[in-house]
């Protein structure tokens, strides 16, 4: 493992990869088409920047709205981001038939409306269509074009007995229900009821179109570096983003797992629906892991844990000293995390799948080979660390008792997909 001496990380967390960068780069909706609808409700300016974001993922979008939506933004804006006429009315001249409602949803892979007021999904719930939003909703062809609702409203309207009976009534008639947001409201008030930002939307529907190749299952994933202090302000780390880490946590859950994530020390975003457990050191990592392990099907050690830790940690900074002769260190193992699970009943007898990951910096197969007989796993993921380090990009190495499988340079989150897919495999 390659460290460094860094300053200690502190409590700040950066907003994660750029959005731009992320949805010009996956194209995750290519081939796609996706009737975005927008009821009433200040949320309809997020349905822009949500519009723009679908295209760029490469969907193409076709816009329905209601005459309530037309009061917050125009139609004249999302027709000028989808590049497609914005229908607002069941009587559009456009249709020879005079059937937008059946004519929409036939070409529609996915019906998505955000925003979706109380009045909205009332109306959903009791079947009634007296315009076109509406009526194309209920004429879709339910078992090949899904409907899914990002709801946005006042945080008591939210929080109403009335609109949880209908949240609870669409999801049992088959409607994905999102979840809301909470912050600042337009009304002034502070709460839950927002309606998610364009980018959870995005990851929201990208999410739905992956094969659930692990629904059911529950994957425990470890991320990033860790960090072990040598005083209050300085210890030894390594160059690992995290990255790969929260790219495979992204894939299993897009792929159906549950996830739970055990990130070391990384400025990087959450994946939406999966659940964090923060840590710093390796033996935060190995306590954290030790307490979940029982809980997960599948293991997968990304992180890159350090191999050494302190003997004796400085409880004031080490000064330099007038002579400039270096401070003596001595060091102790840490914990080996990996090894330690995969010896673990579970993960002998098959109930818990273990991956191991080696980064190394030269005679890759071979030190990774040599790593899987070591660790005890049945498979191992082996990638060149330097080159890697910190890049949305990376080649992977799979090595299992019968194979080797090269996966050439791709975006870490398609190759998060691969490996999960290989996963489920293995599973069957």
């Amino acid at each position: 493992m390659v460290c460094a001496l860094v300053a200690a990380p502190g409590a700040t967390r950066l907003s994660g990869v750029d959005f731009e960068c992320y949805i010009a780069a996956m194209k995750d909706l290519m081939g796609r088409h996706v009737v975005l609808g927008l009821s009433g409700g200040i949320a309809c300016y997020k349905a822009a920047e949500l519009c723009r974001a679908l295209i760029k993922a490469g969907a193409t979008v076709q816009v329905v709205m209601t005459e309530a939506a037309e009061h917050f933004i125009t139609a004249t804006t999302l027709q000028a981001l989808s590049g497609r006429s914005v229908y607002t009315s069941q009587w559009d001249t456009r249709e020879a038939n005079s059937m937008a409602h059946i004519n929409l949803s036939r070409e529609a892979d996915l019906v998505l409306i955000a925003p979706a007021s109380a009045d909205f999904m009332a109306k959903l719930l009791h079947g009634r269509a007296d315009e076109l939003l509406s009526l194309l909703c209920l004429a879709r062809p339910r078992e090949t074009v899904p409907l899914m609702i990002a709801p946005a409203m006042n945080r008591e309207m939210w929080h109403h007995p009335a609109t949880q009976r209908n949240v609870a009534q669409l999801q049992a008639d088959g409607t994905l229900v999102l979840g809301v947001g909470e912050g600042d409201q337009a009304c002034g008030e502070v709460g839950d009821g927002r309606m998610l930002e364009p980018h959870e939307l995005l990851a929201e529907v990208v999410a739905h179109f992956q094969p659930k190749h692990l629904a059911g299952r529950r994957v425990l994933v470890t991320a990033g570096p860790t960090f072990e202090p040598l005083d209050p302000v300085r210890g030894l780390t390594n160059r690992s983003s995290g990255k790969m880490g929260f790219a495979i946590a992204q894939a299993a859950q897009e792929a159906g797992a549950a996830v739970t994530l055990v990130a070391g020390p990384v400025a990087l975003a959450t994946p939406r629906g999966v659940r964090r457990v923060d840590v710093t050191t390796a033996v935060d990592m190995d306590q954290a892991v030790s307490a979940l392990q029982d809980e997960a099907d599948v293991f997968v050690a990304t992180a890159a844990v350090a191999d050494w830790r302190a003997a004796q940690v400085s409880e004031e900074k080490i000064k330099k000293s007038p002579a400039a002769t270096a401070p003596s260190l001595s060091f102790v193992e840490n914990p080996d995390i990996l090894a330690r699970v995969a010896a673990s009943d579970r993960a002998r007898s098959g109930a818990l799948f273990c991956v191991g990951f080696a980064a190394e910096s030269h005679d890759l197969l071979a030190h990774a080979q040599a790593k899987r007989l070591r660790k005890g796993v049945p498979l191992l993921v082996g990638n060149l660390g330097p080159a890697t380090f910190g890049q949305d990009d990376n080649r992977l190495l799979l090595i299992d008792d019968h194979s080797v499988t090269e996966l050439p340079l791709a975006s870490k989150l398609a190759l998060a997909r691969q490996l999960v897919a290989r996963i489920a495999q293995s599973l069957t």
